[in-house]
């Protein structure tokens, strides 16, 4: 346990630093976007070029690994709306409850953690999750989030709305020329290949240390929204502040993600295997660690460009990274 201690503890050392830097005022709030953006644009494409580009393309084309991930994100999202219409939540939040539940954070958080403990051999089932979530999980949840609406195409729009995001999104046509060059055994120049390893040793501190920039953010925009609300509300010019979301309703979400999420893909691995699905013990380690990462960041500003619970969403990203620092090396111990 404390050899893995050893290997967690710097990753969420920087994601603590991210966040006391923007609580404090050292990182101002509007750098933000801009650390987020040189991660989402440059480095973390390239990081995933090389994985994929380095992988053999049949690594990358495994259908266990999909079938896997894809059956128990699924079912996740099920769990997860059932769950949240049980408790008369709206489809709008219901969705996005569902999708921080299924989604983690494996782009930002997951690539270099993971490898780190596992080696390279886990790039290539983590690449096959990040491009089902992003094709498959996020277009469906955000496709639900519109049921609310009166408009009967709401959820084909959206579903178009989400497809448009993911074509403008450079992290699945990293994977997708990663993986063509890995099957044309295409090598790059020598300074372009050096330059793209310069920005993908980038990807992980800067990722990290963004990651707390955000969850700091979202924290602070909230109560300042809260405090001009109840200000408002006081002078009479404005309706009462929104109520915040239950501790319970958060947590209960909080629950899917680090616990029922890994417990689900490594029982669906494991009936796959049983049933005769080639599926290698690493590729199992790698997606069952996936799925005990912390929920992606990115799923409060959907939530927020959607019209759903922002603030709700980002509670929900707070408490998944919190408890992940205990639960994730238990996850690590336990599958090794």
């Amino acid at each position: 346990m404390l050899q893995i201690l050893l290997v967690t503890i710097p990753f969420f050392a920087l994601i603590a630093a991210g966040y006391a830097a923007a609580r404090a005022g050292a990182l101002p709030l509007a750098a933000i976007p801009g650390l987020n953006a040189f991660v989402l644009y440059f480095a973390l494409p390239c990081m995933l070029f090389r994985f994929g580009a380095g992988a053999p393309i049949a690594q990358l084309l495994d259908a266990g690994v999909a079938l896997v991930w894809g059956a128990s994100a699924l079912i996740v999202v099920a769990a997860t709306m059932a769950l949240a219409r049980r408790q008369r939540i709206g489809w709008n939040d219901a969705a996005f409850g569902a999708l921080v539940a299924a989604f983690p954070n494996t782009g930002f958080m997951g690539v270099p953690l993971l490898v780190a403990i596992l080696g390279t051999q886990a790039a290539s089932p983590m690449i096959i999750t990040i491009a089902f979530d992003l094709l498959v999980t996020s277009s469906l949840c955000i496709a639900l989030s519109r049921l609310d609406g009166a408009d009967e195409h709401g959820a084909a729009k959206a579903a178009r709305q989400a497809l448009r995001g993911i074509a403008q999104n450079p992290m699945p046509w990293a994977i997708v020329l990663g993986g063509l060059a890995s099957a044309a055994r295409f090598a790059l120049p020598g300074p372009v290949e050096r330059t793209i390893a310069m920005l993908a040793d980038a990807a992980s501190p800067v990722a990290l240390f963004t990651i707390g920039a955000v969850l700091a953010r979202s924290a602070l925009l909230a109560r300042e929204h809260r405090a001009s609300a109840l200000v408002a509300a006081a002078m009479g010019s404005a309706a009462p502040p929104p109520r915040q979301a239950p501790l319970a309703d958060v947590l209960s979400v909080v629950a899917v993600k680090l616990l029922m999420h890994p417990l689900l893909v490594w029982g669906a691995a494991r009936c796959a295997i049983a049933l005769g699905v080639p599926l290698g013990e690493p590729a199992v380690m790698a997606i069952v660690l996936v799925a005990a990462l912390p929920s992606a960041s990115n799923v409060a500003m959907l939530a927020e460009r959607f019209g759903a619970d922002a603030g709700r969403i980002a509670r929900i990203i707070f408490w998944t990274t919190v408890a992940a620092f205990f639960s994730f090396p238990l996850a690590v111990g336990w599958i090794r």
